[in-house]
């Protein structure tokens, strides 16, 4: 029998978290941060049956880089779209990254950051975190001549924790300028606090940083896989030759731009989240459940002073139809994450945990 070669790739791949219990129906999916409020009406009045399915959509997808363009106050030819933003980290580890190169990122971050490095050979270096928020020292410290990426979402995700304006400058500033700072902001729509401020607004002009967006969290679109990236225009052009053709379909093309133009669903959702994000965190820490301060769409829960473990709330809650994500494939003990979901869905939670630790 002949046997094929094939390249072994040593990873543990992303395991997104459960969406279906067995034959229970009507679940409340509090697992993966998605939108608590659904889609802007826009989106819902698109007329589909207009659309030329047999027709490729806009490779380069000029009409939504257009638009994201007027909206955010940013150059048109330093935007680049991806079948979700997780396809512009991809493509960004092919550009940049060769064997044995190494890529620093917080020991608690996004799954994919390290799995597209790895596939191309990049060796990962985890920095340390302190009480769960990234630690500037820590990164340049681990820093060598042999780095070439830092990637951080900031706010991060998993554990809800973020860099202000001034910790986000400075790491920068102590950067070896060689070095490519990547910044996630795809939750940056939800934060209010004043110190914070977005990596696109920080760094629109430096030459050595880049910036992810999504469209899959507060805009709802998660299902249609669209995201985008905003750096240097020479960085740009070299990730055009590489991305896929017609990697962003025409729906998700002209759902991003009808979203875009929703100012009032991107506000009551914001406020949404706000609201509920104060309530469920007072709840929590009365049950002595801890979590990180306000920040994005998503708790972390430390059940470390509970006196029941996550693992028990977490089949006790599955139980009654409701699912949060398990943190084991980051590797954190005792630990859950539980996205703000809507009023339904929060005072279930709410009602649940009440009785799971009465």
């Amino acid at each position: 029998m002949t046997q094929l070669k094939f390249r072994k790739i040593n990873i543990e791949s992303y395991r997104p978290g459960k969406s279906i219990l067995g034959k229970i129906k009507n679940l409340i999916k509090l697992s993966a941060n998605e939108s608590a409020l659904g889609v802007s009406s826009r989106v819902k009045k698109l007329k589909l049956k207009n659309i030329d399915i047999e027709k490729y959509p806009d490779s380069k997808c000029k009409a939504l880089r257009g638009q994201i363009a007027k909206k955010f106050k940013c150059d048109f030819n330093k935007i680049i779209c991806g079948s979700g933003s997780d396809e512009i980290i991809q493509i960004i580890c092919q550009l940049f990254l060769n064997k044995n190169d190494e890529v620093i990122l917080p020991k608690y971050s996004f799954l994919m950051y390290r799995i597209y490095a790895k596939i191309v050979g990049a060796k990962i270096i985890f920095s340390k975190e302190k009480n769960f928020k990234i630690c500037i020292d820590d990164i340049i410290a681990k820093t060598s001549n042999k780095t070439k990426i830092v990637f951080l979402a900031n706010p991060n995700n998993p554990t809800g924790t973020y860099l202000n304006f001034k910790e986000l400058k400075n790491l920068r500033k102590k950067l070896n300028k060689k070095i490519l700072l990547v910044i996630d902001d795809a939750y940056f729509e939800y934060m209010t606090q004043k110190d914070y401020v977005s990596g696109l607004k920080l760094f629109k002009n430096k030459t050595n940083v880049f910036i992810l967006r999504t469209f899959s969290k507060v805009y709802g679109l998660a299902s249609l896989r669209v995201g985008w990236g905003y750096g240097p225009k020479k960085i740009v052009d070299e990730l055009y030759k590489i991305k896929p053709p017609f990697n962003v379909n025409k729906i998700a093309q002209l759902s991003a731009i009808e979203s875009l133009k929703d100012y009032k669903f991107i506000k009551k959702s914001v406020q949404h989240n706000l609201n509920w994000s104060v309530k469920i965190k007072k709840f929590l820490e009365n049950k002595n459940i801890k979590t990180n301060k306000i920040a994005a769409n998503f708790f972390l829960l430390d059940f470390d002073s509970c006196k029941k473990s996550a693992k028990y709330v977490a089949k006790k809650l599955e139980n009654k139809g409701i699912i949060l994500r398990s943190m084991e494939n980051y590797k954190m003990k005792n630990k859950l994450r539980m996205t703000i979901g809507s009023t339904a869905q929060n005072i279930k939670f709410i009602k649940e945990i009440k009785n799971i630790l009465r």
